[in-house]
């Protein structure tokens, strides 16, 4: 090799590695690009060892003609035989064209034994936790008092067999320490409900106080073996499992939070296990039949419903809504609320729940205008609850939260992932609101069961915690509770202990399927009754702590304590110091004032003093006719129905004044009878003034426009067939009227407007209010009369046009009635309905009835009236008058009349006497036709005669038949008959006379 040639060399290798390395790196990416590019999913991949594939959707045809599957399919490893999947179950194809999990591998393996999992007397530790598979390792160790006998470890082979038998823990005969009793629990480290962080070390507190104290199981030693629930059921159930399955025994459980405590009690009375809790609030755990061996020293959720209604009734609130997470405890609580307010007089009128996402929920709080709210929810979801109110502003001064009380104190300035409202919004919404909080501290400087006063469990709990903000620390207002859990179970296992030792047992002999020792710890528990840091311990017949209840109340961004309430006694201890944004306690809804429109007062006045003159005008009027009645014009006038009329007039008046009284004047109990004064005054004095006029057109229009003899038999007035039919018009009203009343009297009503909101800023709003007056089938009764009065009015009218050129001195003043009916009834058909429609607004209303009725009556009497007043006094008539009937008896008016009368009498005998004899001209015309007939007969047979017998023409002289003599007999009016004609057409009473009547008759 050369000097030249090894650069060369060099260079080549050099070159060969990099693109190796290039391609090595690249060429995958490139596959996956081209891939992707020409094909959208994921090739088949091959099934685990000792297992295959189930394609979802597809047949076994389809499967071996298929090569790739589309994106976001999933496929499912089975295995055969025994063995279980470890690893991932289920991939599903991802959009690059690649499975999920594939750096997780999938294996079928047999499962070893799990009994060898549980070791009696001993603990048993599975690594790694989770299934008993090839690869797993056991260790094994005994508790105190006993020796492991065999080996401590054994490993799981791929045979699913454990290559070394299960060990034993003998007693020791040398021990001389205590036996120890082990308590399973289950403390919420996250999650929901955080409540193990002060719970567990408040518990492990209360262990070693106990196991230190001689007189409390001086034999025993009791141990905690807990895990963190996380405050979910799935989680529980695993967990729960482990604790029944594995070594040692417990003697007793405890669960946290109600999910969890609900799903262990449950399932407990199958292993004969006492659960006692120390955070569950569900009213469900209550149920003695479902859960016959749960006790709690949480109380019930239910205990905070009785201080929530009284705190209702203190306030004056009789209407709430509630919000709450979708989960049995906060369920059940709300349904007993439900409950209880219900039996307050209190209305739930929004109620309202979510799954996680609390946003539409609170939206419709908004909506509905929800004021009281109560809230039930967890911790986390509190400020998903209150980030929504903040964005819908439904808080402040016309707002108040009520919510549960065992939050962490500074539960809405933790910065939460879940929300996206700032440590100031959440400080914002939540001020002012109201907690219920279970009394979980004892306030009195009581030294109890553990020889602690509550101060002073406070103080050793903070040293335990490490100097941790309580405010941050979940569980830390529960944390007495899970004290005074480990008390009672401790003082109630130690009270078993000579009982069972007089039957020959020991609490070491527990196990789960020994009835007898949980019966003895159930009676020991059921009738506990000690001093705790949490305030008296003592249980009802279902198992819960009673307790009182700490109404709280968070002010300026903390919680400041406003009172407590006892609900066995009733008693609520107050202490006045509760602050409100507003200037009290906001309204349970928008305050409505209710309030009357009355009828303007000036408007009322001066309409009343029309009304007043009108009245004294119709008064004048009828003084005016009645005085001067024996005069003959006023005579003529018919003065009774005018008389009727002024009072009628009078009528209408004075019903302008109860249409304008309203509840302003008078109490609401004496409004009906307003109302019947309305209706009678303006239905008689209608029926007495317009029927009087009626009357009179009607008279003069039946007299006038008939036959002459009808007309003749009816010019002869009778007054009293006019009296007769007011009388009757007036009758039809009263039956009318009284049938409405007795059938459906009218009443009072009350017509609501739209809601008003007034200028200043206040919650309220105006609900403004109108009186009526009504009945139950108002409208049908309106409809009768309105149709019975308006076809008068239209007949009326009638009348009067027909009537209008008609003169006649028996009615003189039918033309002055016939205006009258025109004016009245134009106004009463605008009238009538207008005011329908203005019923809502009540001046309006008023002031066109009123006006109308007003401008109607001072028509009819200034019509009637007035003129003839104004003739008696310009010309002097009524002592004229008066004066000549005094003399003769009669009026030269009367003379007048009667002379038309007579000539009138003799024109109609004049025209029936030249109707008979036109008839014998007629007759005579043609007797003379027929004479003229024959004659020319007569002559045409002569003339045949005369040429028969040749007789000379001038010797025969032809024959005369016109003599002088048929001429006479002919009466000379018929010679000229056009003379007939011609006198007839000149008769009259001054040239016609009885001497001629003969010669017509010749």
């Amino acid at each position: 090799m050369t000097y030249a040639a090894f650069p060369r060399y060099v260079t080549n290798a050099v070159m060969e590695q990099l693109l190796f390395l290039v391609i090595f790196y690249l060429l995958p990416t490139l596959i996956s690009s081209i891939h992707n590019s020409t094909t959208e999913g994921c090739a088949i991949i091959r099934p685990p060892r000792d297992g295959g594939i189930r394609y979802r959707g597809l047949t076994q045809e389809q499967i071996r003609s298929v090569h790739i599957l589309p994106v976001d399919y999933e496929i499912e490893y089975i295995c055969r035989g025994s063995r279980i999947i470890v690893g991932p179950k289920v991939r599903k194809c991802l959009p690059d064209g690649t499975w999920t999990d594939m750096n997780h591998l999938s294996r079928c393996l047999l499962v070893c034994p799990r009994s060898w999992m549980s070791l009696e007397n001993g603990r048993a530790t599975l690594q790694p936790s989770g299934q008993p598979v090839e690869g797993t390792v056991l260790h094994y160790s005994c508790h105190a008092g006993f020796l492991l006998n065999g080996f401590n470890i054994s490993h799981c082979t791929k045979l699913g067999k454990w290559d070394s038998p299960k060990p034993l823990c003998v007693y020791d005969s040398n021990y001389t320490g205590k036996k120890k009793l082990y308590i399973g629990a289950l403390f919420p480290m996250s999650g929901g409900w955080p409540g193990g962080q002060a719970c567990l070390p408040a518990a492990q507190m209360a262990l070693d106080l106990v196991n230190n104290r001689s007189d409390i199981l001086p034999d025993y030693e009791l141990e905690l073996i807990h895990y963190d629930s996380m405050c979910d059921p799935g989680e529980a159930t695993k967990l729960l499992y482990d604790l029944l399955y594995t070594e040692p025994i417990k003697i007793v459980l405890m669960p946290g939070c109600s999910s969890v405590s609900t799903l262990v009690a449950e399932a407990a009375r199958m292993w004969n296990l006492i659960v006692f809790s120390y955070g569950s609030s569900s009213p469900a755990l209550s149920n003695r039949q479902r859960f016959p061996t749960f006790f709690r020293t949480h109380p019930s959720a239910t205990l905070h419903n009785p201080t929530r209604v009284r705190l209702f009734q203190k306030w004056g609130w009789t209407k709430i809504a509630t919000i709450q997470q979708t989960t049995e405890v906060f369920t059940s609580t709300l349904d007993d609320l439900e409950e209880r307010v219900k039996e307050a007089g209190i209305e739930i009128s929004v109620r309202q729940s979510f799954l996680t996402d609390p946003a539409v929920a609170v939206k419709n709080l908004k909506r509905q205008d929800a004021r009281i709210i109560v809230g039930l929810f967890y911790e986390t979801e509190a400020r998903k609850v209150f980030c929504e109110v903040f964005k819908e502003k439904l808080y402040g001064k016309k707002h108040v939260w009520f919510l549960i009380g065992w939050y962490a104190d500074n539960w809405f300035k933790i910065k939460d992932p879940a929300i996206n409202c700032t440590v100031e919004n959440m400080t914002e919404a939540v001020e002012g609101h109201v907690t219920t909080e279970i009394v979980m501290l004892n306030p009195e400087t009581v030294r109890g069961a553990s020889n602690l006063t509550s101060q002073e469990f406070l103080v050793q709990l903070m040293s335990r915690l490490g100097g941790k903000n309580p405010e941050e620390t979940g569980g830390f207002q529960e944390a007495p509770l899970a004290y005074d859990a480990m008390w009672a179970l401790a003082l109630a296992l130690n009270k078993t202990v000579a009982p069972l030792r007089a039957k020959g047992w020991a609490l070491e002999d527990f196990n789960y399927n020994n009835k007898e020792i949980t019966a003895e710890i159930y009676r020991a528990l059921n009738t506990s009754s000690f001093e705790g840091v949490s305030g008296h311990v003592v249980f009802d017949a279902q198992g819960s702590r009673m307790a009182w209840t700490l109404i709280e109340q968070l002010q300026a961004g903390s919680y400041k304590k406003i009172g407590y309430y006892d609900s066995t006694k009733g008693n609520l201890s107050w202490y006045g110091n509760d602050k409100w944004i507003g200037l009290g306690p906001p309204a349970d809804q928008t305050k409505v004032i209710k309030e009357f429109r009355y009828l303007s007062q000036k408007l009322f006045v001066s309409v009343s003093v029309f009304a007043g003159l009108g009245i004294i005008l119709g008064i004048v009027c009828l003084s005016f006719n009645i005085y001067n009645s024996s005069i003959r014009y006023i005579q003529n006038s018919q003065p009774y129905l005018n008389n009727m009329t002024a009072v009628g007039c009078v009528l209408a008046l004075a019903a302008v004044f109860p249409l304008g009284i309203d509840g302003l004047h008078v109490h609401r109990s004496q409004f009906p009878v307003v109302c019947q004064f309305r209706l009678w005054l303006l239905g008689l004095g209608f029926s007495l003034a317009y029927g009087s006029m009626f009357t009179k057109i009607w008279w003069v229009h039946t007299v006038f426009t008939k036959k002459d003899e009808k007309k003749e038999k009816r010019k002869h007035l009778e007054p009293w067939k006019l009296y007769v039919t007011v009388a009757v018009l007036l009758a039809i009203d009263v039956i009318s009227l009284l049938i409405w009343q007795i059938m459906d009297p009218l009443h009072i009503t009350v017509e609501k407007f739209t809601k008003e909101a007034p200028k200043e800023d206040l919650d309220v709003l105006i609900q403004p209010l109108l009186e009526h007056c009504s009945s139950e089938k108002m409208n049908t009764w309106l409809g009768v009369v309105y149709g019975y009065k308006g076809l008068l009015l239209l007949l009326g009218i009638f009348l009067a046009y027909e009537t209008k050129s008609i003169s006649t001195e028996k009615i003189n003043d039918h033309r002055a009635v016939g205006m009258a009916i025109y004016n009245v009834s134009v106004l009463c058909m605008i009238t009538a309905p207008v005011t329908m429609i203005l019923s809502s607004q009540q001046d309006a209303s008023f002031a066109f009835a009123s006006l109308a009725i007003i401008f109607s009556v001072y028509i009819t009497l200034v019509v009637l009236f007035v003129p003839k007043i104004r003739r008696l006094i310009t010309r002097g008539e009524w002592q004229s008058e008066q004066q000549d009937t005094l003399k003769t008896g009669s009026s030269t008016n009367n003379n007048d009349e009667e002379k038309s009368r007579q000539l009138e009498r003799e024109n109609r005998e004049l025209q029936k006497i030249i109707q008979e004899k036109e008839e014998r001209v007629t007759e005579l015309r043609g007797q003379l036709a027929e004479r003229q007939a024959l004659r020319s007969r007569r002559r045409t047979s002569v003339q045949n005669q005369n040429q028969n017998h040749s007789v000379p023409s001038s010797q025969a002289e032809p024959p005369s038949y016109s003599t002088p003599t048929d001429k006479q007999s002919l009466p000379p009016s018929f010679s000229n008959s056009s003379n007939l004609y011609q006198g007839e057409g000149k008769l009259s009473r001054n040239n016609c006379h009885n001497s001629r009547l003969p010669l017509l008759y010749k």
